[in-house]
């Protein structure tokens, strides 16, 4: 699953980034972009966020959810879709499917929060619970598809929602000109494979960072090795970054990424508490470690003053238990 394919034939490209933006227009947000003056100021640059916490479903998820939702066939449609996710895809993908009257089987961790698990059921997800193991997660969204027929709509390694997500880093460099680098944060690899897609095609000269936590570094060590090293046992609180790259999403990574900054434990936590201090935005713990990285001095090649555009993944935070 997670190697590397054997040719780019399948891999997506801009034109279907275009595509995505057509379809996801006048249902998904553009989300704006904001800055601080304060946090200029303390790391010498000029940062610009993209806040897909105000995104619908709250995270940029949404983007591909709508994407492969309108990509389906009209058979395919009446069957539904399905999916595993414990996090953001699912709320996203029930949404989407609901706004288009489509079916959403979702197969969740039975550990998934309650929260979670109530807004996919409020989007209208028809939610299957598994045990708390990928293996189980893939062998029961198997089962739930050969008994409905349903398509299955992965939440990264899928050519539509690749592109769906790549359409973020496509906003922001239309509405931010002149960017030196744009960071984002790596879990599957969705996010970042769309943005390598928009960002070379549009901004060919601006460097693409990627942010890792260090205790789900898959990504970081992968790119050093020169090849796909598969996850194992990611312990970090950004829990949206701990699963492994898929076989689309690891030859951009590979190709297109040009650093991975990897970010402690500690600096998510301080970073997700001053940057709510300073912005009063509460976003996601996996969204600080892209801050974290854009604010820490240690992206190569960066002058003082370069502009910097950082994706903020979503603001989907459980108040009942924040890490700080």
């Amino acid at each position: 699953m997670n190697s590397e394919p054997s040719d780019n034939s399948h891999l997506p490209s801009y034109d279907n980034v275009l595509s995505a933006s057509k379809a996801i227009e006048g249902v998904a947000h553009r989300t704006p972009i904001w800055t601080c003056q304060t946090l200029n100021e303390q790391t010498g640059l000029e940062l610009f966020f993209k806040c897909e916490n105000f995104q619908k479903a709250g995270a940029f998820k949404f983007r591909g959810a709508v994407n492969a939702i309108r990509n389906l066939s009209p058979s395919d449609s009446k069957r539904g879709v399905v999916t595993h996710s414990s996090g953001n895809h699912a709320g996203a993908l029930s949404l989407a499917a609901k706004m288009f009257g489509v079916k959403a089987h979702i197969v969740m961790p039975e550990n998934s929060s309650a929260i979670k698990i109530a807004a996919v059921k409020e989007y209208g997800g028809l939610v299957t619970l598994c045990a708390p193991t990928l293996e189980d997660r893939l062998n029961v969204a198997n089962a739930v598809q050969k008994e409905t027929g349903a398509t299955m709509v992965p939440p990264f390694d899928h050519p539509d929602v690749i592109a769906g997500q790549g359409t973020c880093a496509k906003e922001l460099i239309e509405d931010v000109k002149n960017l030196d680098a744009i960071v984002a944060p790596i879990g599957g690899g969705g996010l970042m494979a769309g943005t390598c897609i928009s960002t070379k095609e549009l901004s060919p000269n601006t460097l693409i960072i990627g942010a890792e936590p260090e205790m789900a570094d898959d990504a970081f060590r992968s790119k050093q090795a020169g090849e796909f090293i598969p996850q194992l046992n990611p312990r970090t609180i950004a829990d949206g970054l701990r699963t492994s790259l898929g076989e689309l999403t690891w030859p951009f990574i590979r190709n297109d990424v040009d650093q991975i900054v990897t970010i402690s434990e500690q600096e998510i936590l301080e970073t997700m508490k001053s940057f709510f201090e300073r912005s009063k935005l509460l976003i996601e713990t996996s969204c600080n470690v892209a801050v974290a990285a854009a604010m820490s001095g240690r992206i190569d090649n960066l002058p003082v003053g370069a502009r910097v555009g950082v994706i903020i993944t979503g603001g989907n935070v459980d108040l009942t238990a924040l890490p700080f």
